[in-house]
């Protein structure tokens, strides 16, 4: 797939030391996992069934993950154990290991990156979380580059898509998109008596605007009482947990955002040291010390992402005519340490949760998914 010659034009040497940083600093997708047993074999979607790959083709796909912590990684993993398994039954390869990069969470490392892949002359740019794609399509939109997205929370009003079903343009994907509803319901079960909630997210994740609102009105909607707090990195979260406590919330709740995902290690003992629960929009929140996290599988949304991809690149399909997969499989993830922190009972957790349909995996305190 040939670029205009016009975008090549506005790299720099400044945008090539950009991107090697990146590279050299982030972190996961270096070790792939073995393919995971779920999910289609083979590549599922809205294929023209008009193009045959030939035996030995290789594509080139760019990946750029927003920043570096546990969801993220483990869907950049996923992704590549299944394009890895994807090209072996096709019979072509799917190269990503030299455009693989992180932008570390910074506006000005996505362009660079997207302009890399440019210069690179990518057939794909696959990039995971919110931001990234914003950047993508910005960067790459005088090229004819398409874009398969994953874990975006909510591509319509992101504007990166027109339509789930009829996307409209270059650009499709994978969506995490959070049942917000059912985590306060969770809390609920777990402790009838909440009167007050705690929001934590940051401003600046287009994600979290809507599971936020939809919170607040659901919980105004049942009588419970709201404290809202935000912050845009680490120290900013930290500084907003403590005055959460402060405030003496009986839970808190954060959607899919990134910037507090990043946080959670630096967190959590604060949390269990108040006996707050924290509830998260990821089973990485969990992973990394939060009570509970609930949402889509993340290993999934990888593999879905990555059948899109060879759905594109090797059958032939238009991302104009090709529906926003939106995950299910809705699971809560308990942390049992932090359970056991905050003196709640893990068998009655298991059993209020049972009650709303929702099965419990169990996990404890680490930095990543094994």
């Amino acid at each position: 797939m040939k670029k205009t010659n016009t975008m090549k034009k506005i790299l720099t040497t400044a945008l090539s030391l950009a991107m090697t940083l990146s590279l050299a600093a982030c972190g996961g997708g270096s070790n792939p996992p073995a393919p995971g047993s779920s999910g289609p074999s083979q590549p599922q979607g809205s294929s023209t069934g008009t193009q045959q790959p030939a035996s030995g083709t290789t594509y080139k796909v760019g990946i750029i993950k927003f920043m570096d912590h546990a969801s993220l990684n483990q869907i950049e993993d996923s992704l590549q154990a299944e394009l890895d398994k994807l090209g072996g039954e096709l019979g072509v390869t799917f190269d990503y290991a030299g455009y693989t990069a992180c932008g570390q969470g910074d506006g000005s490392t996505l362009q660079a990156i997207a302009a890399q892949m440019i210069s690179d002359d990518v057939d794909v740019i696959v990039p995971i979380a919110t931001p990234a794609v914003q950047t993508a399509m910005a960067t790459t939109e005088d090229t004819d580059i398409p874009i398969i997205f994953s874990a975006v929370s909510d591509p319509i009003t992101d504007g990166i898509v027109a339509d789930m079903n009829a996307p409209g343009g270059k650009t499709t994907g994978t969506s995490d998109a959070l049942n917000t509803k059912m985590v306060i319901d969770l809390m609920i079960a777990a402790d009838p008596d909440l009167q007050k909630v705690g929001l934590l997210y940051s401003k600046s994740e287009g994600s979290s605007t809507k599971p936020i609102q939809e919170a607040k009105e659901y919980l105004t909607a049942k009588g419970i009482a709201v404290e809202e707090k935000t912050g845009t990195n680490t120290n900013e979260i930290t500084s907003a947990v403590d005055a959460l406590v402060a405030a003496k919330v009986d839970a808190i709740f954060t959607p899919t955002d990134n910037t507090v995902q990043s946080a959670e290690l630096a967190i959590f003992e604060k949390l269990q040291d108040a006996n707050v629960p924290h509830y998260g929009g990821a089973d990485s929140f969990a992973l990394n010390g939060a009570f509970c996290g609930y949402g889509v599988d993340y290993v999934q949304l990888g593999q879905e992402t990555a059948q899109m991809v060879a759905d594109l690149l090797a059958n032939g399909a238009d991302p104009a005519s090709t529906p926003v997969r939106i995950m299910t499989g809705e699971t809560a993830t308990i942390n049992t340490d932090t359970c056991k922190a905050i003196g709640m009972d893990l068998g009655q957790i298991k059993s209020a949760f049972s009650s709303l349909g929702i099965e419990v995996v169990e996990t404890t305190t680490q930095q990543s998914f094994s």
